[in-house]
């Protein structure tokens, strides 16, 4: 150290000792200066500390976690000095169909009834779905609905002699409604068929090929407006979801005798449709 005038064993240079630091040594060869710098956990705590989450005891010296006391806050120590939450502390609000607090004890679980009936749940039991809302829903609702097609016509033909057969047909679409499920048909048909019978005269009528009255006039007048109704009621099997079916039925006449004729036809279509 030149500047000092060090030479040999000697030296005049000044080292002094700040602050939690130890200057030893004259500063010569054989004795050189020693800085010694000692900074205790009391010095260094307090600087580690200042942030949010942890603690310092000051009197013990001890850094440690801060756990919030505000009202919810279920953050422990446990026995081994680590931080956790116990199972089911957190709060859990529960309504209806919602049982259990979260706790092994208690888990969050449905409130749900007894199968009651006869038929296996895994095979018949519904469905709840969630929506794009988070919102639960159950199975779409039924549906049942009627509709109903009727027209009148009118004509001046001969009842023909021989064998039933078709004097005029009527027909009709329907469309299900419900757009989740096929519905099940039940289709009712009615014929109405008025006849004109001279003295002695005689006929048949019926829908579908299917003889259902026959009328003779056993009088010695003219029957006007002489009238036979027949009514099927049928399954019209399926429609599929929002889907179309057509519905049909022939007006039938025959064994005609005597100068017979038909006049008026009225043909009435009911369609009773399910879905379930």
């Amino acid at each position: 150290m030149a500047r000092c005038q060090c030479g040999g064993d000697g030296c005049n240079c000044v080292v002094i000792a700040g602050e939690n630091a130890e200057v030893t040594g004259a500063g010569s060869t054989l004795n050189p200066y020693v800085v010694s710098a000692v900074i205790g956990c009391e010095d260094v705590r307090p600087c580690i500390s200042a942030g949010d989450g942890i603690s310092y005891d000051a009197s013990t010296g001890v850094v440690s976690a801060h756990l919030s006391g505000q009202a919810g806050n279920n953050v422990a120590i446990g026995p081994d000095g680590g931080l956790f939450v116990p199972t089911g502390a957190a709060t859990v609000s529960v309504g209806c169909g919602i049982t259990g607090d979260g706790s092994a004890s208690a888990p969050v679980t449905a409130n749900t009834g007894a199968w009651p009936y006869a038929c296996d749940v895994d095979t018949f039991g519904g469905v709840v779905a969630c929506d794009s809302n988070g919102v639960l829903r159950s199975e779409p609702r039924g549906k049942v609905s009627m509709t109903r097609y009727g027209e009148t016509r009118t004509y001046n033909r001969a009842v023909p002699a021989g064998r039933i057969q078709r004097a005029d047909t009527f027909s009709t679409t329907i469309t299900n409604p419900d757009t989740c499920r096929p519905a099940f048909v039940v289709v009712e048909r009615e014929v109405d068929v008025f006849l004109t019978l001279p003295a002695g005269a005689g006929a048949a009528t019926g829908f579908d090929g299917d003889e259902m009255y026959y009328t003779r006039n056993s009088g010695s007048s003219t029957i006007s407006g002489a009238h036979a109704q027949g009514t099927k009621v049928l399954a019209g099997g399926t429609i599929p979801a929002g889907g179309r079916m057509t519905v049909t039925f022939d007006a039938t006449v025959g064994r005609g005798s005597g100068g017979a004729r038909y006049t008026q036809i009225i043909g009435i279509i009911r369609c009773l449709m399910i879905s379930l």
